[in-house]
């Protein structure tokens, strides 16, 4: 009988902040909650007076809720919640001014520094006040091309006192890769730093700011922040100042923060871009501090004495995630580098150096740490650390069991999912529920997530589309220059009416957790069975010799397609070749533990696979190489070079 890989103790779910909530929640309206499932239920049964709980819980700081939670909440899109309310969302995470840390920051090994939330407080005062001297006001766009270091997090925290719309990419992104995002949104004001360190080297991007600043019209000014060096060389930057130099003027002052109303523009994000110029998806101040508050307080349990850490750059929504852990109390551990450095034990360097109590990081970087050998369990002391987060891609049930023995015995493992396009999760984890292997612990609170069948039938312990049937505070305001709705519609709302499709392809178990087997429109279908890609994944990557694959359906056979096949590319170690015996010790590894349909047709050696800035795999951008048609959006890709491995190739022509 399977037993959880770890399990709440009874003194850590009385002290947890979930439970602490159910008791006000209760009291308040009179129900006794026997357990999480109850509590979840209330929560979709009754949003209302559910988030209204959050609001007050957590403690928001605004003018007030008002009378009326949610207009047309059963419109998606369409809900306005409280519509009422004016906040602002910098003033809520700068609410503590103590002189204990709010930021540790760790530069690869080249830099260490942190800054007290008192400081913090003083030093977004002075650059708001600099922001608002240059014009700045509310509904502006504020662009970042950083590093993620302390200074993005002030200039983020500065623009958002004021009102102005932040929008980030990270310094690894090509000069077209920015237009094609800030392109769009025309900001007003650009910072930017003059390098980046990754794996031991020193990035130079000046020339790169300098090509995006002459392309960018709308730029009045362009704010350095030295990071590389210590006075950088900017004459090629038209309208460029040292942020030192910028702020200079100015002493530390009580901050005018700007209440704007619950849906006021917070942050514009960007799709993946990968099929074609990213979206512009625009989020509200007020709903993304709601979802965060109620992820970081009772769903991870932060609170005052806590450092949150979280592997991310400013491309990928969890570094805007992870700042809203500021609004708890807690401290955020900032590092910019390679998580690989000094051979895979950096991050857990920092782990035991700051006193991490929670780390977030990718269902790929486990991958990678369980294929390389490491150890972390043996090699550190991690004894603070209570909560490890997954996310970015399914973790396999594999990955589940490396946590347990070789990083920590006694950590809840949450994983979780949801992304860019609700800058939240629809899944998550559980300070009161056990970790069972390959499932995250259970929907999240206040979210109606269901799983549809082809026919839109709400389906248990079966697989089908991750929806989401109900209204919730941070879905997007919009796209921008979506002046009539109707890409947002598209995007979500087109397959089922009225209903968020997320597009992952998952399965809601008997115990309410939620296995997810990959994106639903990379998902395989030979002979007319759905096939989610993760499945294979799982399979193959425990095998030694593979150290990472891609899996496609291949429309079979050409010219005239009547059915797919599996195509499966798989990353050797050093020096293997793919010869006819580890073939077929893949294919009947893939056989035994899965299905015929599951083994692929055709196994094929790369040397390289394809992925995200944010180190997603790119199933469909491969599948459209395979079949001669072009991917639109090559900017979008960490190593876009990647994608001439796949490109006619002899194997796949018979």
């Amino acid at each position: 009988m399977q037993k959880p890989l770890w399990q709440p103790s009874e003194q850590s779910m009385a002290a947890s902040n979930m439970r602490a909530f159910m008791r006000a929640a209760g009291a308040r309206h009179g129900i006794e909650f026997a357990g999480y499932d109850a509590l979840y239920q209330w929560s979709i049964n009754e949003p209302e007076q559910f988030w209204r709980e959050i609001w007050t819980f957590c403690g928001v700081i605004a003018d007030s809720p008002g009378n009326i939670t949610v207009e047309h909440r059963e419109r998606m899109p369409g809900a306005r919640w409280f519509p009422q309310s004016r906040l602002n969302f910098a003033e809520n995470l700068l609410r503590r001014r103590d002189n204990a840390p709010a930021l540790i920051f760790q530069g690869e090994d080249r830099v260490n520094s942190s800054v007290t939330f008192a400081e913090l407080y003083q030093e977004v005062s002075r650059l708001a006040q600099a922001l608002r001297n240059n014009g700045v006001k509310a509904g502006d766009r504020v662009a970042a091309y950083l590093p993620n270091i302390p200074g993005a997090v002030i200039a983020m925290l500065a623009a958002s006192s004021i009102g102005a719309v932040w929008s980030s990419c990270s310094p690894d992104f090509g000069v077209q890769g920015v237009l094609d995002r800030f392109g769009q949104i025309e900001p007003k004001i650009l910072f930017a730093a003059d390098g980046y360190f990754y794996n031991g080297k020193t990035i130079d991007v000046l020339p790169r700011v300098a090509e995006i600043v002459r392309a960018l019209p709308s730029l009045e000014r362009i704010i350095m922040i030295p990071y590389t060096q210590h006075a950088p060389d900017t004459r090629a930057i038209p309208r460029c100042i040292d942020v030192h130099s910028l702020m200079a003027p100015y002493k530390p002052r009580v901050i005018e923060f700007e209440r704007l109303p619950f849906n006021h523009p917070l942050y514009i994000l960007y799709s993946s871009g990968t099929t074609g110029v990213p979206k512009c998806i625009v989020h509200g101040a007020g709903g993304t501090l709601l979802q965060h508050l109620k992820e970081h307080v009772l769903h991870i349990g932060l609170g005052r004495d806590d450092r949150l850490f979280y592997f991310t750059t400013l491309g990928w929504m969890m570094w805007n995630w992870q700042l809203t852990a500021l609004a708890a109390g807690s401290a955020v551990l900032l590092y910019d580098g390679s998580p690989f450095a000094r051979g895979g034990n950096i991050l857990f360097d920092f782990a035991d150096a700051a006193g991490m109590t929670v780390m977030g990081t990718s269902a790929k970087f486990i991958d990678a740490l369980a294929k390389a050998g490491l150890r972390p369990r043996k090699t550190h002391k991690l004894e603070k650390l209570r909560v490890l987060l997954s996310t970015g891609s399914p973790l396999a049930p594999e990955g589940f069991d490396y946590v347990y023995e070789h990083i920590k015995e006694d950590v809840n493992l949450a994983s979780m999912s949801g992304g860019t396009d609700l800058i939240a999760c629809f899944v998550n984890g559980n300070p009161l529920l056990p970790v069972w292997r390959g499932e995250i612990q259970c929907r999240a609170l206040g979210m109606k997530v269901e799983v549809f069948d082809d026919e839109g039938n709400s389906v248990q312990g079966a697989k089908g589309e991750l929806v989401c049937t109900a209204s919730f505070p941070s879905m997007p305001v919009g796209f921008w220059n979506d002046t009539d709705g109707s890409k947002y519609h598209a995007a979500y709302f087109e397959h089922f009416p009225n209903v968020w499709r997320h597009g992952d392809y998952v399965e809601l178990t008997e115990r309410g957790g939620m296995i997810i087997y990959g994106r639903s429109d990379a998902v395989l279908n030979p002979g007319g069975v759905r096939i989610g890609t993760a499945e294979i994944y799982r399979q193959v990557e425990q095998l030694d010799e593979v150290i990472e694959s891609l899996v496609i359906g291949q429309d079979w056979p050409p010219p005239q397609p009547t059915d797919v096949r599996v195509v499966l590319f798989v990353r050797l170690r050093d020096k293997l070749k793919l010869d006819a015996a580890l073939t077929e010790k893949i294919r009947h590894h893939i056989r035994a533990n899965t299905t015929t349909r599951h083994v692929p047709a055709k196994v094929v050696q790369v040397t390289d696979i394809p992925r995200t800035k944010s180190g997603k795999i790119v199933e469909l951008a491969v599948r459209n190489v395979v079949h001669g048609r072009a991917v639109k959006n090559l900017e979008a890709l960490a190593n876009p070079e990647a994608l001439d491995l796949f490109r006619d190739r002899a194997e796949l022509a018979v």
